[in-house]
């Protein structure tokens, strides 16, 4: 549950959410277009199965397109499906990078600075500046 709702925060605030939802209106739109354009595609759901091959790029062959609409549809979907699946893993590692870097400079900091006022901390301090050294000499 944790893990969803912190990839929910990121693609919102990374922007990546807009990416995600332009593709899945392109992706039903796409479906929807190929259901109208392809004889061979009978039903919305096989319509569905045919964009979910193209996207992954799997291409099982069992329903194709044979019509120049019907195609370029399905280079269309292609190349938004490439794009997606390079682009959203790309910004929500980046963030991740980029978060744990500032926590890890924040901790760097605070840790300086207790350095610098060593003898103005307080016992507990003092302990916990020592248990943090002991961890940093382990590694």
């Amino acid at each position: 549950m944790k893990k969803t709702r912190l990839i929910k925060i990121i693609l919102k605030r990374t922007g990546a959410l807009k990416f995600l939802t332009t593709y899945i209106i392109i992706f039903a739109g796409v479906s929807i277009g190929i259901w109208i354009v392809e004889p061979n595609i009978k039903t919305p759901i096989d319509s569905v199965w045919y964009c979910f091959s193209v996207a992954t790029t799997i291409g099982f062959g069992d329903i194709t397109a044979v019509t120049i609409l019907g195609r370029a549809m399905s280079i269309f979907l292609s190349i938004c499906s490439i794009l997606i699946i390079a682009v959203v893993p790309g910004i929500i590692t980046s963030y991740y990078i980029e978060s744990t870097k500032l926590k890890e400079k924040e901790s760097i900091a605070k840790f300086l600075d207790d350095l610098e006022h060593l003898p103005e901390l307080s016992k507990e301090d003092l302990q916990s500046l020592s248990v943090k050294v002991k961890k940093f000499n382990r590694k």
